[in-house]
């Protein structure tokens, strides 16, 4: 009975948290539409996550794990922070200035495809045939998407969408990286040392290459910057840590279809952003190949 209890609990946890990230896009279209540049509203992010990643590596400072920690982890977790955090999150707000939330999402959720491609050429880990036809679907999924959208909104859907793959290649790459750091640090004080890396990243690309004054944004812009940094950054990577915790993270996987869905509901009611058929046609493929993508990762050793 606790142990329904706890599984039910998790599975809440998991879709309260997915929910919460998936509103991230959409609050950062609702930024752009006050004048704000795309390194400003992701240096609100940062600098509104940074204390609570500081918070959290000093309560963790001292947890011991089995492995022995080396100085070239500790460079590791700052290349992984980089990439992962850092040039995912920039590529992504990038992206967001020349597409629709709802088909930022669709895209991002590739990532499980991109880490089975990542491992198969660079850890020789092998694909099967319904991990192969499952990648097949996904991708056709984001061709009907994007070609529809491309004949509605232009060329500029060309370089959003670029822009966005390439944050799903480089959290794709973090997350096939980052595996073996992970029973090393623990999840929370890898995740703290990677967001505290990617928080410094912004502040010194902010430092160098933006003129504009941080103190000049209407009160919206830092009213969205603290939602996007406390409910669609903060919040939900706990949450989501939590839920795989209590349920595992293939159940977990179950569950994460509700990411693009809550995204195109929120984009809806949020920003007046509708799907064709085709696109969402295109988005149910997606969905329906990523979890193909999860539920059947081959056997591994305990």
């Amino acid at each position: 009975m606790q142990a329904t209890k706890t599984f039910i609990y998790g599975i809440f946890l998991g879709i309260l948290g997915i929910v919460l990230f998936s509103s991230k896009a959409v609050m950062v279209k609702l930024a752009y539409q006050y004048k704000v540049d795309t390194i400003s509203i992701l240096l609100l992010r940062m600098l509104f996550s940074f204390p609570f990643y500081i918070i959290v590596a000093y309560l963790y400072r001292k947890q011991n794990r089995a492995v022995a920690i080396k100085n070239k982890d500790y460079a590791w977790v700052v290349f992984f922070g980089f990439v992962g955090y850092y040039l995912a999150s920039y590529f992504d707000f990038v992206g967001l200035t020349y597409i629709k939330a709802s088909l930022e999402r669709i895209i991002l959720f590739l990532y499980p495809t991109i880490v089975l491609l990542l491992n198969r050429f660079f850890l020789k880990q092998p694909i099967n045939k319904i991990q192969g036809g499952a990648i097949a679907l996904t991708y056709l999924g984001i061709v009907i998407a994007f070609w529809d959208e491309v004949a509605i909104s232009g060329s500029d859907t060309y370089i959003g969408g670029f822009f966005i793959l390439l944050s799903a290649i480089t959290y794709a790459s973090y997350l096939v990286g980052s595996g073996w750091l992970i029973p090393k640090f623990g999840v929370m004080k890898f995740t703290a040392y990677a967001m505290i890396v990617s928080c410094i990243c912004v502040f010194v690309h902010y430092s160098i290459i933006s003129e504009i004054d941080l103190f000049g944004f209407s009160w919206e812009v830092y009213f969205l910057g603290f939602l996007i940094a406390i409910f669609a950054t903060v919040i939900p990577s706990f949450l989501v840590s939590a839920s795989i915790k209590m349920i595992s993270s293939s159940n977990f996987a179950i569950i994460a279809g509700v990411g693009p869905i809550s995204t195109i509901v929120l984009a809806a009611i949020f920003l007046n952003e509708s799907l064709t058929f085709l696109q969402l046609f295109g988005a149910l493929a997606v969905i329906i190949g990523i979890l193909l993508v999860s539920l059947k990762k081959p056997k591994t050793k305990e």
